[in-house]
């Protein structure tokens, strides 16, 4: 059965590992969706082969009002009103003693992980359909804390606490706002954070995340996209305001 026949769904973050996964994953479930990044030859290479009356794309910084108004205009004016809005764009910043992180690199990553999310959901909501749905992706550093990741860990507490706030204003139009929290994924964007977590701690940073996972190895960004998808669609229709842990267990 197709779980999101017909469905209009914007993913940004649409040309990394989880976004392309995710996208394909909705496409199989019969949605029409538009993919959102800043990389356009990335945006390229991930709708290589998709079918192109059900596939739009927009390069676009997510941090921008104006390049968010534009993008959520095109889906709609592309494909009609919003059903699901998968808020996936992440940037990762660096690993740093407090004293010496760059106040820089700290504004960056608030802008993409907070900011992003933020105006997504600012400038979709007046077009979402009652009844749809919002994930973001958040990370299982949303739920803890490690020394040096100031801002990627700060980023990613703050999406919790504006799903929070959608869920309680949007629950009286039956639309569903929740976080996913994957743990580490075997993507290059995970392995740029071990590198640096490595660097900075002297130590191997993928044995260090996966002696901390009890399942004991990473996920995949299929596995997260099956979760992705759980909040998605009418699956979840009694869930909102969660934070759902797609972690191996590293939270417990």
């Amino acid at each position: 059965m197709k779980k999101l026949d017909g469905k209009t769904c914007i993913v940004t973050g649409g040309a990394g590992n989880l976004g392309r996964a995710t996208a394909r994953l909705f496409l199989d479930h019969g949605a029409r969706v538009l993919l959102v990044d800043r990389d356009a030859a990335a945006l390229a290479d991930a709708t290589e082969g998709l079918s192109a009356d059900r596939v739009a794309t927009a390069c676009a910084d997510v941090a921008d009002a104006d390049a968010t108004r534009d993008y959520v205009s095109l889906a709609v004016a592309r494909f009609g009103r919003i059903d699901v809005l998968f808020s996936n764009a992440g940037n990762f910043g660096m690993v740093a003693p407090i004293a010496d992180y760059p106040d820089d690199v700290f504004d960056d990553v608030m802008a993409v992980h907070v900011r992003g999310a933020y105006l997504a959901a600012k400038h979709t909501v007046p077009h979402m359909n009652d009844g749809g749905a919002i994930v973001i992706t958040s990370s299982v550093a949303g739920v803890r804390g490690d020394a040096g990741v100031h801002a990627y860990i700060t980023a990613k507490h703050a999406q919790v606490g504006l799903m929070r706030c959608l869920a309680k204003e949007l629950a009286p139009r039956r639309i569903r706002v929740n976080t996913v929290h994957p743990g580490p994924v075997d993507n290059s964007f995970q392995l740029a954070v071990e590198q640096g977590l490595g660097h900075a701690m002297g130590i191997d940073g993928t044995a260090f995340f996966n002696a901390m996972i009890p399942l004991g190895r990473h996920g995949t960004a299929e596995e997260i996209a099956r979760s992705v998808l759980y909040l998605a669609c009418d699956d979840s229709s009694f869930t909102t305001g969660t934070t759902l842990m797609i972690d191996g267990g590293m939270s417990v």
